[in-house]
């Protein structure tokens, strides 16, 4: 009876994706146990640790569907970790006392982490292959926008104009820093554990070193330098990075629900019957996915803090702050999926309404034209006369509820420099948009392709 809103049957593919129910599942991260089972006992037969015939009944066992479940969670209410209880499992699959041989050296944490750490590895795939798809929307959009004018905005209030291309390739240079992230962060990450109780590997007398190399070759891990144990910025590492992409899923939620306000009207979501109607109101279409990203990527932010409590750990082997990983680090990834797949719906199907993004361009009569005038007559009166002179003149046009351009042409200091043709062009947001159309070649020249 699933109870949280990942597992949910009603809510489990808003908040998440099966792929990464998939990956942090209890069936995964036990057959994980069961892979670095298997891979040590058949590293420790090769260095003659362990009897080769000890090895291949082990490594014939070490599937998820001779391990019963129910048993196991018996066991581990009881004990406390379902490690022991997976060992005690194959230990009693194995014929004529083999399995003894099984978990030679290890403990507990050994097979946890790096059990995690695989579970990661694949997690990590599932975003990468999100975060491509993310990029590769919102280089479109940039590309077919890269000309099309908007309004920027400033403490929510009108500012200068912008191009539609310009703000989506700003998120855009963010998801391709995550990009570059993951890829850094990996070599760090993806390392595994097998260091015995205390991390000095002292149970095992001869080829301890070689044993862990060993099963990192098997794994396709990285050898670790020293235990982690209780050292755990790598984990860390993860919920921050998972944490930062949620912010920006988050600021492009945060400008799609803006932008979708009836009085703005410039960008909607994705068309779907019946889709983000209301129970009373019939003419609301209210923004579904932004909602469900906001939502999702607040409390993956919030479980980046709690990894980073995990890090405060007593000793060699810790005592609470290492379970902290096992509720938020599950979370986090799934949460992040839903957030994505949200974020890719959006990006994918935007509605854009160029003509609605210009006439918010001129609903204020050209006041948001203020600085590109005052720049203009700058050369001519000194830009902090300038400056005065045309916030003056805007004031008035406010009063009078006038064009700005009207004013302008109508003041001698002004119109002595200047034709009105000319006070035309400056007062034309076409023209006053900067280097909006190289920056947002410069970011899509950086686009990687997907892996």
């Amino acid at each position: 009876m699933p109870s949280t809103i990942v597992d949910s049957a009603i809510f489990g593919n808003i908040f998440s994706t099966d792929a990464m129910r998939a990956v942090w599942s209890d069936e995964n991260r036990t057959q994980k146990y069961l892979d670095i089972e298997a891979a040590l006992a058949r590293v420790q037969a090769r260095l003659d640790i362990i009897p080769q015939e000890a090895a291949d009944e082990i490594v014939s066992n070490c599937t998820i569907d001779k391990i019963d479940m129910d048993k196991l969670r018996q066991q581990t209410e009881r004990i406390g970790y379902p490690v022991l209880g997976v060992v005690s499992q194959l230990n009693a699959l194995c014929r004529d006392k083999l399995g003894e041989f099984c978990h030679w050296g290890a403990t507990t944490q050994d097979i946890t982490d790096t059990a995690t750490v695989l579970q990661i590895r694949e997690a990590l795939k599932i975003v990468e292959d999100d975060l491509a798809a993310l990029s590769a929307g919102l280089a479109d959009l940039a590309r077919r926008h890269r000309d099309t004018p908007m309004i920027g905005r400033s403490n929510l209030q009108q500012a200068v104009p912008v191009t539609f291309g310009y703000k989506m390739a700003g998120l855009l240079a963010a998801v391709e820093r995550h990009r570059d992230r993951l890829d850094e962060l990996r070599a760090r990450v993806l390392v595994g554990e097998f260091a015995g109780a205390a991390g000095t590997l002292a149970s095992i007398e001869r080829g301890a070193m070689e044993t862990q190399e060993g099963l990192m070759a098997e794994l396709g891990l990285g050898q670790p330098v020293i235990a982690w144990h209780t050292v755990r910025d790598n984990i860390a590492e993860v919920g921050c990075f998972l944490g930062l992409v949620g912010g920006t899923l988050g600021k492009l939620s945060m400008d799609v629900k803006l932008m979708m306000q009836t009085e703005v009207g410039e960008v909607y979501e994705p068309y779907a019957h019946g889709r983000g109607s209301s129970s009373t109101m019939p003419q609301k279409r209210n923004p579904i996915s932004s909602c469900y990203i906001h939502a999702g990527i607040s409390v993956v932010r919030q479980h980046a803090a709690a990894l980073m409590d995990a890090m405060v750990a007593d000793h060699e082997r810790s005592t609470g702050p290492w379970e902290i990983e096992w509720i938020a680090l599950p979370e986090s990834f799934c949460l992040l999926a839903g957030a994505l797949r949200q974020a890719r719906a959006v990006v994918s199907g935007l509605e854009v309404d160029a003509e609605r993004m210009r006439a918010n361009l001129d609903m204020t009569n050209g006041l948001v034209m203020s600085e590109a005038v005052m720049m203009g007559l700058g050369p001519y009166l000194g830009r902090e006369y300038a400056h005065d002179l045309v916030y003056d003149i805007c004031r008035e046009a406010l009063r009078q509820n006038r064009p700005l351009l009207d004013l302008l042409d109508e003041t001698p200091a002004i119109s002595k420099h200047l034709t009105r043709a000319e006070l035309a062009k400056l007062c034309d947001p076409a023209n006053y948009l900067g280097q909006s159309g190289v920056m947002v070649d410069r970011v899509l020249s950086r686009v990687r392709p997907a892996a």
